[in-house]
Parts: structure tokens; C-alpha cells; sequence
């Protein structure tokens, strides 16, 4: 294992996500060479937001190279809630596609909630739909959110055991923090405490944290004098800020202060290049487990 230059071994998200996209290319060639139908992904971009496009290029990449099928609709953002619905309709009912992704933001005057749950529980592939979210703690599992789900692989691949472990997670969101949560205490095991931008007196608790997980988007949230001796952390946290000695003039930083906390823990992420991989990477993973169950159903 790689370790940092400040002595805590650096998980290397961008390798684990290139391992994980290699194993799914491996069995797509084994689908073909059984002459079975390929994964198939639709993605919906409403508007031009430029980040947003980064994601869907870097995603539509992704599928590509793992030999997905894939389809890449793009409506201008003023479109009404009602068509884009009627869309994602018709793609619900296209037996071809497996996983259909709504890259989100959508505009104002698209309400996110209904736009989610429109989409089936079956072809969720971000994992966000009420039944998906709920089936985290339920015996029928269904389709996990995609980063939660790049932090457990992390975990899990990185042999960190949770079983036991106290974790103390940093942000209580619906797509990262509260499913992770759920996913610690299920799946892994854990002791789980959710902190949020409201906790009072954050560092007496991150402090008795054997893995810290921190999400909230905020740079230098996290500090060495913040965090125990030896443990592991999981930084979920991207910014964008300007830095004029860059090409593109920004930078991504995460929620952690890394040289500070790497000198002190065990295991940690770096940002870029950690968990942000993983999700893309468990997308693509959520995309085949999706296609193999209608196979398996066929």
C-alpha cells in the first residue's frame, strides 16, 4: 500500500476505480461472448451548467469504456417538468435500458423530488429514489447510492473493518451522509454518529472517531487537532477554488486540511483522486448488477 508523504497510507481511489471498471469490462466481454444483450445507460442533462457537463462527458467516458450501450439526451432548460417526466416515461418503459441517471442540478421550476421518484426503483442507478433508499435497511436490497457505496467498496477493498468501530460521519445529506449512515450500521457494523453543520462543539466528536467520514463541502473543515491518533478518514468534501497558478485556473479541494490530518491517521483520501472516482466507477457497477438481474429474470 502507498503511503503518503506524512505517513498515513493514501486510498487510492483513482486506482481502486480503474480495478473496479476493469473486472465490469471483463464480464460486458463475457455477456457478448454469450451473445446476451449489453448494459445499457441513458443519461439526462437539462440546461448547460458547465460542471454538470464535466460529470456527464466524464460519465458517458466511463460507459464507453467499459463497452456499455449507452444514450445521452440533452434538453434546453426550459423545458417543462411535465415533458421531461413524459421522457423519463418512455425510458422506463424501454426494455433496453437498465439504468437511466438524471444529472442533477435541474432548474427551479423542476421539482427534483418528482423527477426521482418518477424514474423505476429498478433502473435508479444513482440510487435515489424512496424504495432504493429505504431497501438500504431492509432484507430486499435494492440499488445503493452510488458514493455511499464507493466509500464502503474503499472500505472493504482497503480491508478496514468496520465491525464494531465507532463511526462518526460529517454531514447529514440525502444522497451522501444519510445513507452512509444506514450502510455503516447494517452492513458494516458499525457505531454510527451523524454530526451536520449544526452539531455543537464538532471536535468533541470527531475526535472519538475510529473512521471519520466527512461530506459537507467545506475546505478546512477538518484539522489534525480534530481527529484521534491512528484513525482512518474518508474526505466525501469537493470545492472548486480559484487558483490563478492552475490551467484551468481552480482547483478541488476537499473538507479535510490533508497534510495536517495524513501526519496523524492511518489511512486517508485524498481529493482529488478518492472517493470521487468511486462514484462513477459504482454507477457503472449499479448499471451491471441492474442489467445481470433482468437477464437473470429473462
Amino acid at each position: 500500500m502507498e503511503k503518503t508523504k506524512y505517513g498515513a497510507v493514501k486510498i487510492d481511489g483513482k486506482k481502486v476505480a480503474t480495478e473496479i471498471k476493469e473486472e465490469i469490462s471483463n464480464r460486458v466481454a463475457e455477456l457478448s461472448g454469450e451473445n446476451k444483450k449489453l448494459p445499457h445507460l441513458a443519461i439526462i442533462m437539462v440546461g448547460d451548467d458547465g460542471a454538470s457537463q464535466t460529470y456527464v462527458d466524464n460519465k458517458v467516458k466511463a460507459a464507453k469504456s467499459v463497452g456499455f450501450h449507452y444514450t445521452l439526451l440533452r434538453f434546453a432548460e426550459t423545458i417543462s417538468e411535465e415533458k421531461l417526466l413524459k421522457h423519463i416515461d418512455q425510458i422506463n418503459q424501454d426494455d433496453d435500458v437498465d439504468g437511466l441517471i438524471v444529472q442533477l442540478p435541474l432548474p427551479d421550476h423542476i421539482s427534483v423530488e418528482r423527477v426521482t421518484e418518477m424514474i423505476k426503483p429498478e433502473k435508479d442507478v444513482d440510487g435515489f429514489t424512496n424504495q432504493n433508499f429505504g431497501s438500504i435497511v431492509s432484507e430486499e436490497q435494492g440499488i445503493l447510492p452510488a458514493t455511499p457505496f464507493g466509500v464502503m467498496e474503499l472500505l472493504k477493498r482497503y480491508d478496514i473493518d468496520t465491525t464494531g468501530k465507532h463511526c462518526v460521519i460529517v454531514g447529514n445529506s440525502r444522497i451522501v451522509g444519510a445513507p452512509l449512515s444506514m450502510m455503516l450500521a447494517k452492513h458494516g457494523k458499525a457505531t454510527v454518529t451523524v454530526c451536520h453543520i449544526h452539531t455543537k462543539d464538532l471536535a468533541s466528536h470527531t475526535q472519538q472517531a475510529d473512521i471519520l467520514l466527512v461530506g459537507v463541502g467545506k475546505p478546512g473543515l477538518i484539522s489534525a487537532d480534530m481527529v484521534k491518533e491512528g484513525a482512518v478518514v474518508i474526505d466525501i468534501g469537493t470545492t472548486k477554488i480559484d487558483d490563478d497558478t492552475r490551467p484551468r485556473g481552480f482547483r478541488i479541494v476537499g473538507d479535510v486540511v490533508y497534510a495536517e490530518v495524513a501526519s496523524k491517521s492511518s489511512f486517508i483520501t485524498p481529493v482529488p483522486g478518492g472517493v470521487g472516482p468511486m462514484t462513477i466507477a459504482c454507477l457503472l457497477l449499479n448499471t451491471l448488477q441492474a442489467a445481470e438481474r433482468r437477464i437473470s429474470q429473462e
